[in-house]
């Protein structure tokens, strides 16, 4: 009998261990939905396993590659043989086999075979070498372009996934409120309703239809939240905003890369908002984003943004206090912030001593877990290696960048039809360093060039007209020169040198040498042509004074010099819209367009109108509405109105125009702005050509506010129905009452 026991014992034991060592663990399973995958995982992990995976290598500084194509051996037995780490920055390979052989090494030498998650940066192209290099983000929204913004994100997110890239951090999505901030180049202009349609297409673009694709990359929009206003414009300094107005503005924009675009990340911000550090808030990184916007993606800090938390914050006393603080409140992923080991061993000991709680350590390495199961990781973890030569920096990819440098440029004043120049000059005075100086702007391809304004000249036009190109600071050249010439075409501004992260400014007026350089030029007596090329707004009062025509070029990219010839010359007829107003001088900052109806603007000195106002932007067309009609009259707050004009083409070329639609609340229970954009229309006309254009307006979508009680409602009454060529140029209005 007791025999007879021990053999079924035997027997049973046999059959378990056969079931268990054969059957292959559920996170392996294709098929299993990913959250019961991302469980399985989690209850096989151990603390150090999971502290690993919220912990970021730098290529760079972590001494991973001995040269481009070889790594330090010990690096990679360290980080992915043994450590399995979370992920990997600032690698940038040059291959897709480079990328391989390290995920080859995670996957396969690694004990639960993790893979690793490449992260870069790709604002305005992916940064690694030779990428396409797009213009800066302000200048791309200046095209007000949604399907040219889509088709940016498929290009960025194409070529990054073809060097095995993940995840890129893009898009910026502050409002760009404050000038003398260095990041402004990198938002897309001040305005909530425009960032909100430019950031969804941009994710939607770079995130494609499955991140499991070989074209598409998690996006992570920055910097959450309310980054782009602070302190005397200073990079990371606080932020002193109300509850209702970070609500209604900057945080809303995030809230529709969330809710619309579906972002698979979102990066911390460094900086503190009415005292609280945004990596510590548990009201903005799990209540708001997670709780009410549903968020189930990875949010990592930006650079170093824990440890802020140790100094200068002073919120926390040790490494791993602010670490647990960070994570307790919704991290998901250190940046640069602890060395490994201090992080690693951080986030051990503050969860076996219960500082950091289980649940919230297991969300936290969940994140990271979803994302990668999201994108097809665990079932293809490698990148077809032949994809670099079918679609890095390609012909259409190449022409798309033309495109977006032509979309880009806004024509601010044209006076007595100074542009287009004739085809038939012979002589032109090109005056300033910046005519032949490339700028690509912050968070571009690396070692990115673009062809210059004198370069572009000279290739369209040889030997068929005399350029006499003069530099800055040579005043009696510059005169003689323009003397001597047809037209003066001075190119101004600042460079990526002047711009950018951490970059800021406390004087925006122009620099004393380039109003020289104006100066001298106008003495010249020759029509004057100021193309601008710059990362943000600066005071060009002088440069509206002394010019006949000025052309706002921003940073626009590889082909730049190429699209502002075309400009120049008529071989494109301009149609970009500012996004971001440029102020008339330094004392009236902010000048945002929507302000509330209690900020007059008035000064013993002027009026405060900006020098040029958000949507401005001029063609060689003009253009003329008429027929503006809204239905229903009386709309009930759950009706849909639309909103029909006809446009004609009243110019003798083709054209764009781009219609915008502004609203005003005229009487709320709180405080509203004078007028907000809530909808805009491109429309392409050719020479007296009319077309109709529709826009349609959901109250809940459109015309709501944050009332008293914090909740967002629509308020029957009236409402002030804008039509316009900019925030300042009204052609028709209507006010309907909604009940």
């Amino acid at each position: 009998m007791k025999t007879r026991i021990v053999s079924n014992f035997l027997l049973a034991s046999t059959t378990l261990c056969f079931v268990a060592c054969n059957s292959s663990p559920v996170y392996k399973d294709a098929s299993a939905p990913v959250d019961k995958r991302v469980n399985d995982l989690l209850s096989r992990m151990t603390l150090e396993e999971k502290a690993a995976q919220l912990d970021m290598l730098s290529a760079k500084e972590d001494s991973l590659m001995k040269d481009a194509d070889t790594f330090i051996e010990e690096s990679v037995v360290r980080f992915f043989d043994s450590m399995c780490i979370g992920s990997i920055h600032d690698f940038y390979p040059k291959t897709a086999a480079l990328s391989n052989e390290l995920q080859r090494r995670a996957v396969e030498k690694s004990r639960l075979g993790i893979p690793v998650l490449f992260i870069e940066e790709g604002l305005h192209g992916y940064c690694g070498a030779g990428a396409t290099n797009f213009p800066v983000p302000i200048g791309n929204a200046s095209s007000w372009d949604t399907t040219l913004m889509y088709n940016i994100g498929r290009v960025i997110a194409t070529e990054a996934r073809a060097h095995g890239i993940h995840f890129l951090l893009n898009p910026n999505l502050d409002l760009a409120r404050e000038p003398r901030w260095g990041r402004t180049e990198e938002t897309y202009g001040e305005d909530v309703y425009l960032n909100s349609r430019m950031a969804v297409n941009m994710i939607k673009g770079m995130q494609g239809t499955d991140l499991k694709d070989n074209n598409a990359v998690a996006a992570e929009p920055k910097h959450f939240g309310v980054h782009g206003i602070p302190e005397s414009g200073s990079n990371t300094g606080p932020v002193f905003i109300g509850e209702r107005e970070a609500r209604s503005t900057h945080l809303y924009v995030f809230e529709k890369a969330v809710r619309e675009g579906k972002a698979r990340g979102i990066m911390a911000a460094y900086h503190d908002i009415d005292g609280v550090p945004c990596i510590s808030s548990e009201w903005l990184l799990t209540d708001l984003l997670r709780k009410e916007w549903g968020f189930e993606g990875m949010v990592v800090t930006d650079l170093g943004a824990i440890r802020r938390l140790l100094e200068p914050h002073y919120t926390a006393a040790s490494p791993k206090e602010a670490v647990t603080q960070a994570i307790t409140a919704g991290l998901s992923m250190q940046f640069y912030d602890f060395d490994h080991e201090t992080f690693q061993s951080a986030v051990v000991e503050a969860a076996k001593d219960g500082s950091l709680s289980k649940d919230k350590l297991n969300r936290a390495v969940a994140d990271v877990l979803r994302l990668k199961f999201e994108l097809g990781l665990f079932e293809n973890p490698y990148t077809d290696e032949t994809l670099i030569d079918k679609v890095f920096h390609n012909e259409t990819h190449q022409a798309l960048a033309l495109e977006a440098g032509r979309k880009s440029i806004v024509l601010l004043k044209n006076e007595h039809g100074t542009l287009p120049l004739s085809k038939n000059l012979k002589r032109i005075a090109l005056i300033g360093n910046l005519a032949d100086m490339s700028s690509i702007g912050g968070y571009g391809p690396r070692d990115a060039k673009g062809v210059t304004v004198y370069e572009a000249l000279k290739q369209r036009f040889g030997s068929n007209i005399q350029i006499n190109y003069v530099q800055t600071g040579m005043s009696a050249k510059i005169t003689q020169a323009v003397a001597a010439s047809d037209v003066a075409i001075v190119v101004l501004g600042e460079t990526d040198r002047e711009v950018g992260e951490g970059k800021d400014r406390q004087n925006l007026n122009m620099k004393q040498a380039d109003i020289d350089m104006l100066e001298a030029v106008a003495k010249g007596g020759k029509p004057v042509v100021s193309v601008l090329l710059n990362g943000r707004p600066l005071v060009f009062t002088p440069v509206e004074e002394k010019s006949n025509a000025i052309v706002e070029g921003w940073f626009p990219g590889e082909n730049g010099g190429n699209a502002i010839v075309d400009v120049l010359f008529g071989d494109y007829n301009p149609s970009g819209k500012l996004t971001i107003s440029i102020p008339k001088y330094q004392g009236q900052l902010p000048i945002y367009y929507s302000k509330k109806p209690s900020s007059p603007r008035n000064y013993t000195d002027g009026n405060g109108e900006p020098l040029f106002p958000f949507g401005h932007g001029l063609s060689y067309s003009s253009f003329e509405y008429s027929n503006l009609s809204i239905t229903p009259e009386n709309p009930a707050v759950k009706a849909h109105i639309t909103v029909t004009l006809d446009v004609k083409n009243t110019g003798k070329v083709a054209g764009t125009e781009t219609v915008q639609l502004y609203v005003r609340d005229k009487i709320g229970s709180v405080a509203t702005p004078v007028k907000a954009l809530k909808g805009f229309s491109q429309i392409h006309l050719k020479a007296g050509e009319t077309q109709k254009v529709t826009l349609s307006i959901t109250p809940e979508e459109h015309l709501w506010l944050i009332n008293n009680e914090m909740k967002r409602v629509v308020e029957p009454g009236e409402f002030e129905f804008m039509l316009g060529s900019s925030s300042a140029d009204i052609r028709l209005k209507q006010t309907i009452n909604l009940k």
